[in-house]
């Protein structure tokens, strides 16, 4: 009788001992968020963290119920494409594309069935990332904050800045080709009308962009103007530095270069932009597909100045340009 019960309590123990690891088994695995940067994670902590604020407005939190795989180029464009594959290979539940056109072509080579959600600042139509901003007809979405009249409206406030502006010299880069194609042609339009001269020069790594400065003071331009791009954003201590050796007024797309010393940017508000991927990431999590989820268009844009920069180049802002900037550096 004893070894009966002693049995039957053996029994009830093992089942005991069974039914959580089956109700653990049953779970669903996490799912992983793939995030590819053009930058390096130094350069991406502020899209990072707008992007997990967005995730946590949609009811996801890394670690929690939610892991994010992160990759990336350390702004060597060629490296994305690899970089992209892995991902998809990897088979993640989503791809979130970050930095600008070329990781969200790579992410777009790489996969036709991963959902892929992009921040570009590009026209995603004009690409052929999407069919069309409404329906973008894929597995791709995501926010685009391309504005033609952007660059217009940056080169306008730097000769607010410094009126006695005429030639700007013009740093883009080469390797990122439609980014710098479409900043080109948007700034030759803008200095037409405005009775200005521009000249180009190309930088795609440090030395280059030490190469590109010796060769544009030579032409003694009044002004310079940075265009948006993440390689810029990594370099922002060393063209800060720079354009303070050669007391050159410099205008940026990114307000981290201005947070350092730069003098003056205007541009998107990306914490807006990576906030609302996060959120559009979130629903895609939930079950929604990119092709129901129109491309986002940013409308938040902020001229941040930096006035103890301003007054190192003994540029005296007008009261009416301090008055419209959403901050001033002081």
């Amino acid at each position: 009788m004893f070894h009966l019960r002693r049995r039957r309590f053996i029994t009830a123990l093992g089942g005991a001992a069974v039914w959580p690891l089956a109700a653990r088994a049953q779970q669903p695995a996490m799912p992983v968020i793939g995030f590819l940067d053009q930058a390096s994670p130094e350069n991406g902590a502020n899209r990072l963290r707008a992007f997990r604020q967005g995730l946590k407005d949609s009811g996801h939190v890394e670690r929690e119920n939610v892991a994010i795989e992160y990759r990336w180029a350390e702004g060597q464009m060629d490296r994305l494409p690899g970089l992209a594959a892995e991902l998809a290979h990897r088979q993640v539940a989503v791809i979130v594309a970050s930095g600008g056109p070329p990781a969200a072509l790579a992410a777009k080579a790489a996969t036709t069935s991963i959902p892929v959600v992009f921040a570009i600042g590009q026209d995603p139509v004009r690409l052929g990332l999407v069919a069309s901003l409404a329906r973008p007809g894929g597995n791709l979405t995501g926010v685009s904050f391309f504005n033609t009249e952007l660059a217009g409206k940056r080169l306008g406030f730097l000769r607010e800045l410094v009126p006695a502006t005429a030639r700007v010299a013009v740093l883009v880069n080469p390797a990122n080709a439609a980014n710098t194609e479409t900043i080109l042609r948007d700034i030759d339009a803008a200095a037409g009308a405005l009775g200005l001269q521009i000249q180009a020069f190309n930088a795609s790594t440090s030395g280059e962009i030490d190469a590109a400065f010796k060769a544009l003071v030579r032409e003694r331009p009044d002004a310079l103007f940075v265009a948006g791009d993440s390689i810029y954003t990594s370099r922002r201590i060393q063209l800060v530095n720079l354009a303070a050796r050669y007391a050159l007024p410099a205008s940026f797309a990114q307000r981290e270069i201005v947070e350092v010393g730069g003098l003056m940017s205007y541009g998107t508000n990306l914490t807006d932009v990576f906030r609302q991927v996060g959120v559009y990431t979130g629903r895609i999590l939930k079950g929604a597909k990119p092709l129901d989820l129109p491309v986002l268009q940013s409308t938040k844009f902020e001229l941040i100045i930096n006035a103890q920069t301003a007054r190192l180049l003994d540029i005296a802002a007008p009261s009416s340009l301090l008055a419209t900037a959403d901050e001033v550096i002081e």
